[in-house]
């Protein structure tokens, strides 16, 4: 019974049943009786209606009955978006229900819908609809067609949203008069799909859907497509074959009769941009490129406000603000050979208690780390050898930082522990206190995520999830830049990928971006004591003579510092030992975390352009001692004029009323790469 309720004539019974054609108002019985001749008369007058007798009090006329069923305030309506077929059957079951047969729905039908009703076989009962041109079957559970079961008088098969995948059961034995195949949003998968879309299977199809499957080469595709004569509208957007730059380019120019592709007309002038570009396709890179950019973030709360003044001993804090965002692997290129280098060299993490509002990650850097990188150029997300350009951030590796008194040394050997939780944990700056001055554009490829589940489940109570990439995807993050108003991150970076249909399965999910505050604090080092005492003692007696002689004077302070100046200069530099920090392991704070979709990138868009709107996480208060710490900043510098006092109290008097901070956002854009020439395809090619 269950695999009898799964095939289409079942279906087709059902909704028959679903309408009701043989009960009230439609039908007959005691409401229209009268109206019809008794069933001993002759066979020619069984189907006419008696007009010489009028119906019984009892019963209703044909007008009001096929009010009940027309009227949208009726109990006995059809439901909003019911098909003009269903609407007649239901008219036609009022006015004249003994012509409603077995033999009258096979040979009525031209037209059948069976949507999202669980089907899943296609069976030998549609042989029976005898005039039937258009067959609707979307939404359905369909793995496999039997195409001997297709009357062979359709012209329209539309199998969309099912799980078909391949088209090798339909070209078993095709419908001959079929004009137009909708198989989108399937499951059509490998380089063979391009042997089924040939002449002889489909000698007179016009239109062609085969968009949101997951079809990768277009240079096969194309050119089986190309023996179709009739054909003029086609769909692949939506399959990875469709994300290369010059995937519209060679589709126009191999497919000369084409007049619509993807639902846009192809103009004259597009077809003489891509003249003679079939020519070249099969020496075409097959990887997609896309561009993303990072502009402006603002709306970060300055914490540094909230921290005390730092005494003699410390502690001295620095802030420093990123933003990160995670991006598919190419599993065919060297992405993941850069990624296991990264992971190597990355910082253990370990998670400290978080704030009321917001997560904390604690981040102990390991003890050791594993040699030096060998330099490279890293271009599109691979790693090329090669010596970077001067001034010039290389994308996709650490920026580059000094090392630090106390820190760890590299060439040491890395503790198991380390290694064993490094591979999913971000890499963080450099740990100087210092900000290294890095060009606009760098960035830091993070480590990939732990594939094994035993693994990630170890690393979870210490690593916060949100600092994590996804499975499958890579980290990316900007360079740190200290806090200002308006943070100007000016990333960009260009990724190149082979594997297209992971990267439309991520284009489908979105890309998680997220803004992160790291926090650092520094303490005195003490210094340790001298081998050699004696430059030490006689360096020390010079001081203290100098330090008493400036007592003396009126401006013994100025001088007593001059006078240090001075002498650590005369003094030899091999001999003092240089002030020193030692730095705590830096704490990431997540500020704000958000989805971007891509999915448009897969409709034919060319850009994904949006603002990230993370909330407020600024007050009235915060914003206020922002403003009186940097007014204080200005006076340090400048003397301050009489008339600069009422301009501050203007400005002190704006915080007050209807103001509200600035919310946390960031800008965000993602490009897909698209050729709009041959001669922007030919550039792609290798030399």
């Amino acid at each position: 019974m269950e695999a009898q309720g799964g095939t289409v004539s079942a279906a087709v019974r059902e909704h028959l049943r679903q309408l009701c054609l043989h009960e009230f108002p439609c039908g007959t019985g005691s409401w229209n009786k009268s109206r019809f001749l008794p069933r001993t008369w002759r066979t020619w007058r069984e189907l006419i209606p008696r007009e010489e007798d009028v119906g019984s009090p009892g019963e209703e006329t044909v007008e009001d009955l096929l009010g009940l069923v027309c009227s949208p305030h009726s109990p006995w309506a059809l439901l909003e978006g019911s098909s003009a077929e269903d609407r007649f059957l239901r008219q036609l079951a009022i006015q004249n229900p003994l012509m409603l047969k077995d033999s009258f729905f096979y040979s009525y039908f031209r037209s059948l819908h069976v949507v999202d009703k669980q089907v899943r076989l296609v069976d030998k009962g549609l042989l029976k609809f005898l005039n039937l041109e258009e067959l609707v079957l979307s939404a359905n559970q369909i793995q496999e067609v039997d195409a001997v079961n297709l009357p062979p008088t359709l012209k329209v098969l539309e199998l969309y949203g099912n799980g078909v995948a391949s088209m090798a059961c339909l070209c078993a034995h095709p419908p001959p008069a079929l004009q137009h195949l909708g198989l989108g949003h399937n499951k059509l998968l490998g380089p063979s799909q391009s042997r089924y879309v040939t002449r002889e299977h489909w000698p007179h199809l016009v239109s062609l859907d085969l968009g949101f499957n997951d079809l990768t080469d277009l240079q096969g595709m194309v050119g089986g497509l190309g023996s179709l004569r009739h054909l003029r509208l086609l769909v692949l957007q939506g399959n990875p074959l469709a994300l290369v730059p010059y995937y519209r380019g060679l589709t126009v120019d191999s497919l000369a009769r084409l007049c619509v592709l993807d639902d846009i007309t192809v103009s004259p002038s597009e077809k003489h941009q891509f003249r003679g570009l079939s020519h070249s396709g099969d020496f075409l890179p097959r990887e997609a490129q896309l561009v993303v950019t990072i502009g402006n973030v603002r709306g970060v709360l300055d914490s540094s406000i909230l921290d005390p003044e730092p005494g003699p001993q410390g502690p001295f804090i620095t802030y420093t603000y990123y933003v990160t965002y995670d991006f598919v692997e190419d599993e065919e290129g060297e992405g993941s050979e850069l990624v296991g280098v990264l992971a190597e060299v990355a910082e253990v993490a370990e998670i400290v208690k978080p704030f009321p509002s917001v997560e904390q990650l604690e981040v102990v850097p390991a003890e050791d780390i594993p040699g030096e990188n060998v330099p490279g150029e890293h271009v599109s997300g691979k790693s090329v050898p090669g010596k970077p350009v001067p001034g010039k951030h290389v994308p996709g590796k650490p920026v580059p930082s000094k090392p630090v008194p106390g820190e760890p040394v590299p060439g040491k050997h890395v503790p198991e522990e380390a290694e064993d939780t490094a591979e999913s944990v971000p890499t963080t700056a450099s740990q100087s206190g210092e900000l290294e001055s890095v060009a606009s554009g760098g960035s830091v490829a993070l480590p990939r995520s732990t594939d094994s589940t035993e693994a990630l489940a170890k690393l979870r109570p210490r690593i916060d999830p949100r600092l994590c990439p996804s499975p499958g995807t890579v980290l990316f993050s900007t360079v740190r830049k200290p806090w200002a108003d308006v943070i100007p991150c000016g990333y960009e970076m260009q990724h190149t990928l082979r594997d297209l249909v992971p990267l439309k399965a991520f284009l489908l999910a979105g890309t998680t971006v997220t803004i992160v505050e790291e926090k650092i604090l520094s303490w005195p080092l003490v210094a340790p004591p001298v081998d050699s005492p004696l430059p030490a003692k006689k360096g020390k007696g010079e001081k203290d003579k100098k330090e008493e002689k400036s007592k003396k004077g009126k401006d013994g302070k100025d001088k007593a510092a001059k006078a240090e100046q001075e002498t650590g200069k005369g003094s030899k530099k091999k001999k003092e030992l240089p002030k020193e920090l030692r730095q705590d392991p830096p704490i990431l704070r997540v500020l704000g975390r958000g989805m971007v979709g891509l999915e448009p990138l897969l409709m034919g868009e060319p850009l994904v352009s949006t603002v990230c709107n993370f909330g407020v996480i600024r007050t009235v208060e915060s914003d206020k001692l922002t403003f009186l710490r940097d007014s204080k900043n200005k006076k340090a510098k400048k003397a301050v004029e009489p008339k600069k006092s009422k301009t501050k109290m203007l400005a002190l008097s704006a915080f007050e009323g209807d103001y509200a901070p600035e919310p946390l956002t960031v800008e965000v854009q993602v490009q897909l790469s698209q050729c709009r020439s041959a001669e922007e395809a030919f550039r792609l090619m290798p030399p």
